[in-house]
């Protein structure tokens, strides 16, 4: 018989494969640079955009390109998830408003961001920070150090994303079905604006107060993200370049 607090292998494997695309470990996937590498989110920040792909998922394929006349990063996802990375250091006193654009042909009819096998997104733009980790609750600080073991990196303190949701209405947030350390905020819902592109501006600090229920931290990370591999679906997107304050992250 089975011990009470055996090491289930399987289980373990997936739960660790979950947190990748949680975007929690993010030292554990392999990277390439991408055509996005021109601009920064501040004039002297040097790190490039990264293909991050995740252990044991297909990768998305991106692809740099003009769209109705605007730069775009195009995203094609078939059963599979990978995300454009870039390492970031701005204070909370620094922030400025976020600018960012997407445009979406179709949802992804099964999908639902409070299910763990259905947390699939045609779209997610995602801001990952730093904090107070004596906050933390016992199973996050376990969740952290499981991902230093993997990876050599802690998972952020917190990670907001903006989302597309199918039925939620927007300014809904919804909790990770993981961690409660990750937080989406729905942005769009239902099919009605697809096939169009919107622009949207921000304010982190407010976004992240109304997610989370404090104030930010530094941001150390500036994601996008598609992700069709829980669902076992196809996806289609187009990003516009990440703006923050004045200078494009490309």
């Amino acid at each position: 018989m089975t011990a009470p607090h055996s090491f289930n292998l399987s289980r373990f494997v997936t739960f660790a494969a979950g947190l990748v695309l949680a975007g929690l470990l993010a030292g554990c996937a392999s990277t390439s640079s991408t055509p996005w590498d021109a601009a920064s989110v501040r004039p002297n920040t040097t790190t490039q955009w990264q293909h991050h792909s995740f252990p044991g998922k297909t990768s998305n394929q991106f692809a740099y390109s003009t769209l109705d006349g605007r730069t775009a990063m195009g995203v094609q996802s078939s059963a599979s998830a990978s995300m454009l990375r870039k390492v970031v250091n701005v204070e909370p006193d620094q922030f400025d408003a976020l600018r960012f654009s997407w445009k979406v042909p179709a949802l992804i009819t099964d999908a639902d961001l409070a299910l763990r096998d259905k947390d699939d997104s045609p779209v997610r733009l995602v801001l990952s920070f730093d904090g107070d980790r004596s906050k933390l609750s016992s199973r996050d600080r376990a969740l952290s150090e499981l991902a230093r073991a993997l990876t050599g990196e802690e998972m952020p303190y917190a990670t907001l994303m903006y989302v597309w949701c199918n039925q939620r209405e927007p300014g809904s947030v919804v909790l990770n079905p993981r961690t409660d350390r990750i937080r989406k905020l729905v942005l769009e819902s239902g099919p009605e604006k697809l096939n169009r592109w919107l622009d949207y501006e921000r304010d982190i600090r407010a976004d992240y107060r109304q997610a989370f229920g404090e104030e930010p931290g530094r941001l150390i990370a500036i994601g996008i993200m598609t992700d069709t591999d829980n669902t076992k679906s196809s996806a289609q997107a187009w990003y516009g370049p990440v703006v923050l304050g004045l200078a494009a992250i490309r």
